[in-house]
């Protein structure tokens, strides 16, 4: 198979992913660092020899990053250092903090005063310089305003809106579901496009149609959720059958077993 058709398919299943990355804040500086850490810890763990994790010179020449970037990232994840947007996070909560309680920030009735831009102190230059750490100061201030945690007066002065920072509304649960269901799809289609695989291929199937009414697709999601559901009460009975008793049986090797459904809906232009 040549590149380019891998990188038209890679386009087209990102599309959803990266919206999803824009619409909660995430950006492309954010997702290159997620991205690097996946590939240098891929290459590591399953392109070693005799199970032993990959060296980093190997691991550049896999993944096309320097040796020193290798090490960089590889010493960033066995130190657990937390992730760009963790960081980015943490260092927004800190300044909104720090604008409520620093001395230098607040007026004389303990309040949070409005910042000139720059100065040597008690300006929003000053407050980045002392709790921005090494994050850009224009970027941050930027993020700031967009995410409606400051805003600019008329005077030039910037007021801080809010005190607590929360990254995301999403509710961490559904975002994990979503993150372990598209792990799980990814994963059994790249078993089965895997020339060297050990196993057979496991089973995945789509029935769709492109040249459907749109009036049809309320009756159709209906019929999706209530065989669906029929199928997985099944799929689950069976496999609480089959699970295995712990107090009884401790030295069983364990597998975890499953199968997903989901519904596609993708609007297609009108044919004229």
């Amino acid at each position: 198979m040549q590149k380019n058709q891998l990188f038209v398919a890679c386009r087209h299943f990102m599309r959803p992913i990266v919206g999803f990355l824009i619409r909660n804040g995430v950006t492309w500086d954010e997702f290159s660092e997620i991205a690097k850490d996946t590939y240098v810890e891929i290459a590591r763990e399953e392109y070693g020899i005799q199970g032993r994790p990959t060296n980093n010179a190997r691991v550049a020449v896999i993944t096309g990053l320097s040796r020193r970037e290798v090490a960089r990232v590889r010493d960033r994840i066995l130190d657990g250092e937390e992730n760009p947007s963790q960081r980015k996070g943490n260092r927004i909560s800190q300044i909104l903090t720090a604008w409520h309680i620093d001395e230098e920030f607040m007026d004389q009735h303990g309040q949070p005063k409005d910042l000139p831009a720059t100065g040597p102190s008690g300006s929003l230059s000053s407050l980045l310089k002392r709790y921005a750490g090494d994050l850009p100061h224009g970027a941050i201030k930027k993020e700031l305003l967009q995410l409606g945690l400051i805003k600019e007066m008329e005077s030039g002065h910037l007021k801080v809106l809010k005190r607590d920072y929360v990254y995301t509304r999403l509710d961490p649960d559904i975002v994990r579901q979503m993150s372990v269901a598209l792990h799980d799809h990814a994963s059994t289609l790249d078993h089965n496009l895997n020339s060297a695989r050990k196993t057979p291929a496991r089973f995945e199937r789509l029935a769709d149609n492109a040249h459907i009414s749109a009036r049809s697709a309320k009756t159709f999601m209906k019929l999706v959720e209530d065989r669906g559901m029929d199928f997985l009460n099944e799929m689950d009975t069976w496999l609480s059958r089959h699970e295995v008793d712990e107090s009884k049986n401790t030295s069983s090797r364990e597998v975890r077993l499953g199968v997903g459904i989901y519904l596609i809906h993708d609007e297609i232009q009108s044919r004229k």
